[in-house]
């Protein structure tokens, strides 16, 4: 019969109806992501959602560094004021700055320095993409679900604003403890350690005073951080905006640790713990790296590499770790873009690329020499691999700290240290073997979870998008005064009551007394008069 479809076309048919199916049922969900390392733990994420039938888009700044095209989203690609090359040189004179020398007075400026060069490098990219009149009105016309996004720099949160729509954080919790501060956790300064202090939960009475102080800090440093930002909001808006404000709508807050790497502390109902979800199962090596290991021998190998954004170092201290790399039996590779170090030793190997987890995660494998990111700390964690950390910026120190304080790591100033203070950390972690143990320790608590923290950061985005946010996880905090929150008018009323009803008493005692023996002592005096 003419009727009957070929096989073919019920072929095509069925492909057809997936499609369609997959489209009825996903939601849209628009994407705001951060260049660099903070994109690698999303990318995951998104293209999981992806793959699930949502109908994903990414906001994409034309000139970026990792913000791929992929088959599971599709790229909305907003203009910049810059090319390709400024921004190259942009991370190169960024990683550079790690390593100019300053003393312990200068370090904090310098930090703050350092970090306003990443912000406002971030802030053109938000400057370009909520002036973008094209941008702006499709995504009014998208009708998404949601947005997801890192409020690390905020222009997420205000976009999220803008459009109405709820949001999901991803975020580490960098700078100033937004995620707390913004979340109404309770946050005490007692046993919880702030940002840039490199204490640990079990501080001295000299460093909780500092802990104290600094605290009192972090609400002025945001403000001097992101005070552009707020602005921004404001000319988008067309109204004045708290940016804090923004952050405490009702947002599910995806927090990128877990209590066996963090200090436990209290943490509220919108806030999902997806520690190492940046951990993969290690894969096969590529034929180059599997001989490179093999040829490591009974020694095996140790990975160097600080992190994405930095590849090239000065020369004179890039000389001074090559030193030290050649004092031990290990074969060593580095990851290293710069001008190949003129006393290299044999056992060293540069490369401007290394699998850095696929490494990690091999047997031969004796130690890890990380900048203290948190990408690569939880890798050296999921793979049982003990760390000689190098921290250079930004939270890296507090992390050093936690890895430092559980035994499963040494941690130097790379602008202090010499070639033997590297080497003897290097023959520590390898030969030392409570290092191996403590690590090891780590990674069978962290992988001894009920859920994925990939399947769990997915579970939350689409129950935001599917109930339009998550309102009923938000604390009344948010509603509350700084003194409301604190009860201090309560205490202050009660502290009234209490003086009121003691001056009363007193009044009333004080009148009995008068009373009672006022009189009657005046009597005395008078009669003792007449006598006289």
């Amino acid at each position: 019969m003419a009727c009957l479809l070929s096989a073919a076309q019920r072929a095509s048919v069925g492909v057809l109806f997936v499609a369609l199916w997959g489209t009825v049922l996903g939601d849209r969900l628009l994407v705001v992501p951060h260049d660099g390392s903070h994109w690698l733990s999303m990318q995951g994420i998104v293209e999981a959602l992806g793959a699930r039938g949502h109908e994903i888009v990414v906001l994409v700044p034309e000139v970026n560094l990792l913000l791929r095209e992929s088959r599971f989203y599709t790229r909305r690609i907003y203009p910049v004021p810059f090319d390709q090359e400024e921004l190259r040189n942009w991370y190169r004179t960024f990683g550079e700055k790690h390593f100019t020398d300053r003393s312990w007075l200068s370090e904090p400026q310098t930090q703050y320095r350092k970090l306003m060069v990443m912000i406002d490098m971030y802030f053109i990219n938000c400057q370009s993409l909520l002036r973008h009149g094209d941008t702006l009105d499709f995504l009014k016309a998208g009708k998404f679900d949601a947005l997801f996004t890192d409020p690390a720099l905020p222009c997420g949160v205000i976009l999220a604003e803008y459009l109405g729509l709820p949001s999901v954080y991803l975020f580490r919790g960098f700078p100033c403890s937004l995620e707390h501060g913004f979340g109404g956790s309770p946050n005490p300064v007692s046993y919880i350690p702030r940002c840039y202090t490199k204490f640990s939960d079990q501080m001295s009475f000299p460093q909780r005073v500092v802990n104290f102080l600094v605290n009192l800090l972090e609400v002025p440093l945001f403000y001097c951080l992101y005070s552009k930002y707020e602005d921004l909001a404001v000319e988008l808006l067309k109204r004045e905006v708290d940016l804090p404000t923004l952050f405490q709508k009702d947002p599910v807050w995806l927090l990128r640790y877990d209590f066996v790497f963090e200090y436990p502390r209290p943490v509220m109902p919108n806030m999902v713990l997806i520690g190492g979800i940046n951990c993969k199962k290690p894969d096969v090596l590529s034929q180059e790296f599997e001989a490179y290991v093999n040829a490591s021998g009974e020694h095996g190998i140790v990975v160097f590499s600080l992190g994405s954004m930095v590849s090239e170092i000065p020369e004179k201290k890039a000389m001074e770790i090559a030193d030290a790399l050649g004092k031990i039996p290990q074969t060593v590779l580095w990851r290293y873009t710069g001008s190949r170090p003129s006393n290299l030793a044999k056992n060293t190997i540069l490369v401007k690329w290394l699998p850095q987890n696929d490494l990690l995660g091999h047997p031969k494998t004796r130690a890890f020499i990380t900048h203290s990111g948190s990408h690569g700390i939880y890798e050296g964690i999921c793979n049982g691999v003990p760390m000689v950390m190098l921290p250079l910026f930004g939270d890296q120190m507090d992390n050093a700290k936690r890895i430092e304080t559980r035994g499963a790591g040494v941690t130097l100033n790379v602008l202090e240290m010499t070639s033997d203070d590297l080497a003897n950390a290097l023959k520590t972690v390898i030969n030392d073997k409570s290092y191996k143990e403590n690590i090891m320790r780590l990674s069978s608590l962290h992988k001894d979870r009920p859920v994925e923290p990939l399947d769990l950061a997915v579970f939350w985005v689409e129950f935001v998008m599917r109930h339009k946010g998550a309102p009923h996880l938000r604390p009344a905090a948010h509603d509350l005064t700084w003194y409301q929150y604190h009860s201090l008018d309560v205490i202050g009323f009660l502290l009234a009551i209490v003086l009121t009803v003691a001056f009363v008493t007193f009044k009333c005692c004080a009148f009995a007394w008068g009373k009672c023996f006022g009189k009657k002592g005046r009597v005395k005096k008078a009669h003792k008069s007449k006598v006289h």
